[in-house]
C-alpha cells in the first residue's frame, strides 16, 4: 500500500516538474528571441551601445529586486498563488513590449517583465516541496535545463521572426505560450498544503522566540511584523541602479565632465548598500536574511551564481555585435547568422544541464562546479586567442557553455539542498537576486567596453573595435577563475567537515 502511494507521489512530482519547467522555458524563450534584434533596436531608436545594454539590465535589475520579495511572499502567502500573480504580470509585460514605439516605452515594458521573472524562486520552492531529497538534484537539473531548451528554441525562432516580420513580432509570438502556461499552472499544479502549514508553524515559533528576546532587551515591538521589507527593496534598487548608472557613464570615458558623475553614482551605490545592510539587520522580516550570507556553504555558492550571471550576459550582446557588424570589424552577418553562431552555446548548455544531475550523483555536489569552472576558463581563453571565424567562435562558445551549465546546475543544487527548509523561498530568492544582479552587470559592462573602444568605419558610422571583444573574453576568463577559487574553498570546507565528523 505504501509502495503504491509512493508511485502516485512520484508521478505527481514528475508531472508538476514538467509544468513548472515550462514556466522557465517560456521566460527564456522570449528573452533569447530578442537577442539577435539588438542592432535593429539601436537603429530604430538611435541609441548607443550603453543605452542598448539597459534593454537587458533594466529587466534584470527589477528581477533581482523582486526575486527575494517573491521568495518572501511565497513563504508567507503560498507559492502557487504568488507564482500565478507573477506569471500574469509577465504576460502583461510582453504584451506591452509588442507595442513599443520608443526606447522609454520598451524599457517600461521590460521593467514589467522583470517583475514577472521573479516567478522563478516561487517555482523552485514548489519543487522543493514536491520532490523527496534523494530526487531533488534531478528535479533541479531538469528545471534548469528548461532554461537552455527555451534559449535554443527562442534563438532560432527569434532570428527568423526578426528577419521576416521585425523585432516587435518576437513579443507577439510569445504571448499565447505564456498565457497557456499560466492557465496550466492554475489548473494542474497542487501546492503541498501540509508543508505550508508546517513552515508557518516553524516561522511562528521562531518569531515568538525573537519576540521574547526583544522583550527582554526592551526593543520596539513594531519590528516584529512579518510584512514585506519595502524599505529594503527600495534601498537595494537604488544600490543596483546607481552602480549600473556609474558603469554606463564610464562609456564616455574618464574626463573632467564624467569623473564627478561617475564618482557620485558609485558613492551613492556604496552608501545605499551600507544602509541596506543596516536595515536588513534590524527588521524581523528582512528582504535578505543576513544569516544566510554568513553560511559557509551558501555564501560561496551565491558568489559563484553572481559570477556566472555576469559571464553569460556579457557574452550574449557581444557575440551578436561581432557577428552582425561589417567586415573587418565583424562578420557582416544577419540576425539568423548571429543566432546560428550562438546556437551551439545554447544546445551544449541544454545537454549538460540535463546530464548534470547524473554527474552530481556520480562524482558529488562540488566536483561539477570545479570541472565546470576549468572548462569555462579554457573556453574563455580560447575565445581570447582564437575568434577570427564564425566556426571557431561557435566552438569556443560551446566549450564555455559546457562549463557554465555544469557550474550553474550544481550551484543551484547546493543552494536548494543546503537552505533551511522553512526559509527555502527566501534562500532561493537571495541566490536568484545575486544571479540577476550579475546578469544585469554583464550587458552594462559589455556596453562600456564597446562604447569606449570604437573604430570609425567610413560613412557607415562607428563600431566596436576588435579590442573591445578581447576585453569581454578576458573578463570572462577572470570570472571563471573566481568561480574556480570559491569552488575549491567549498570543497576544502566539505573535507574539513567530514574529518570533524
Amino acid at each position: 500500500m505504501s509502495s503504491l502511494a509512493s508511485v502516485n507521489i512520484n508521478r505527481h512530482a514528475w508531472f508538476t516538474l514538467g509544468i513548472l519547467s515550462s514556466t522557465l522555458l517560456v521566460v527564456f524563450f522570449s528573452e533569447t528571441m530578442l537577442l539577435p534584434a539588438i542592432p535593429e533596436i539601436m537603429r530604430d531608436f538611435s541609441i548607443s551601445y550603453g543605452t542598448a545594454a539597459w534593454i537587458f539590465s533594466s529587466y534584470l535589475i527589477v528581477a533581482a529586486v523582486m526575486t527575494p520579495i517573491a521568495g518572501k511572499m511565497s513563504d508567507l502567502y503560498g507559492k502557487k498563488k504568488v507564482l500565478l500573480v507573477l506569471l500574469t504580470i509577465y504576460v502583461a509585460g510582453i504584451t506591452a513590449g509588442a507595442f513599443s514605439n520608443s526606447i522609454s516605452f520598451l524599457l517600461a515594458s521590460r521593467i514589467i517583465q522583470g517583475v514577472g521573472l521573479a516567478a522563478v524562486p516561487a517555482a523552485f520552492s514548489l519543487l522543493r516541496d514536491t520532490f523527496p531529497p534523494e530526487k531533488l538534484a534531478i528535479a533541479v537539473g531538469v528545471f534548469g535545463s528548461a532554461y537552455s531548451a527555451g534559449s535554443v528554441v527562442g534563438l532560432l525562432a527569434g532570428a527568423t521572426i526578426i528577419q521576416m516580420f521585425g523585432w516587435h513580432s518576437t513579443f507577439l509570438s510569445i504571448i499565447p505560450f505564456a498565457a497557456t502556461v499560466t492557465i496550466i499552472v492554475a489548473r494542474f499544479v497542487k501546492e503541498n498544503k501540509r508543508q505550508l502549514i508546517t513552515d508557518s508553524v516553524i516561522r511562528n515559533q521562531e518569531r515568538s522566540e525573537e519576540q521574547e528576546q526583544e522583550q527582554e532587551q526592551k526593543l520596539p515591538q513594531h519590528h516584529l511584523s512579518p510584512s514585506l521589507d519595502i524599505k529594503g527593496a527600495l534601498v537595494l534598487s537604488i544600490t543596483i541602479i546607481s552602480f549600473l548608472v556609474g558603469l554606463t557613464l564610464l562609456q564616455s570615458g574618464i574626463n573632467s565632465n564624467t569623473l564627478p558623475k561617475v564618482g557620485i553614482a558609485f558613492l551613492v551605490s556604496t552608501i545605499s548598500l551600507s544602509v541596506f545592510v543596516f536595515i536588513e539587520r534590524r527588521v524581523i522580516s528582512p528582504l535578505v536574511d543576513m544569516r544566510l550570507l554568513k553560511d559557509k556553504t551558501l555564501m560561496p555558492s551565491y558568489i559563484i551564481a553572481t559570477a556566472t550571471g555576469i559571464t553569460m550576459f556579457m557574452a550574449y550582446p557581444a557575440i551578436v555585435q561581432l557577428v552582425r557588424n561589417p567586415i573587418p570589424l565583424g562578420f557582416g552577418g544577419s540576425a539568423v547568422d548571429a543566432a546560428n553562431v550562438q546556437l551551439p552555446f545554447m544546445i551544449i548548455f541544454l545537454v549538460f544541464s540535463s546530464i548534470t544531475p547524473i554527474i552530481i550523483n556520480r562524482i558529488g555536489k562540488l566536483n561539477p562546479i570545479i570541472i565546470g569552472a576549468l572548462i569555462s576558463l579554457i573556453g574563455s581563453v580560447g575565445l581570447l586567442v582564437f575568434h577570427s571565424t564564425k566556426p571557431v567562435v561557435s566552438t569556443n562558445l560551446a566549450i564555455i557553455a559546457a562549463g557554465l551549465s555544469l557550474t550553474i546546475a550544481a550551484t543551484w543544487n547546493i543552494i536548494v539542498s543546503s537552505s533551511p527548509k522553512a526559509f527555502v523561498g527566501i534562500s532561493v530568492g537571495v541566490g536568484a537576486l545575486l544571479l540577476f544582479i550579475g546578469m544585469s552587470i554583464g550587458p552594462a559592462l559589455t556596453g562600456v567596453y564597446m562604447e569606449n573602444h570604437q573604430t570609425i568605419k567610413g560613412v557607415q558610422g562607428s563600431y566596436p573595435s576588435l579590442g573591445s571583444y578581447d576585453l569581454v573574453y578576458l573578463t570572462s576568463a577572470f570570472l571563471s577563475s573566481i568561480t574556480l577559487g570559491f569552488a575549491l574553498i567549498l570543497r576544502r570546507r566539505a573535507v574539513q567537515k567530514t574529518i570533524e565528523i
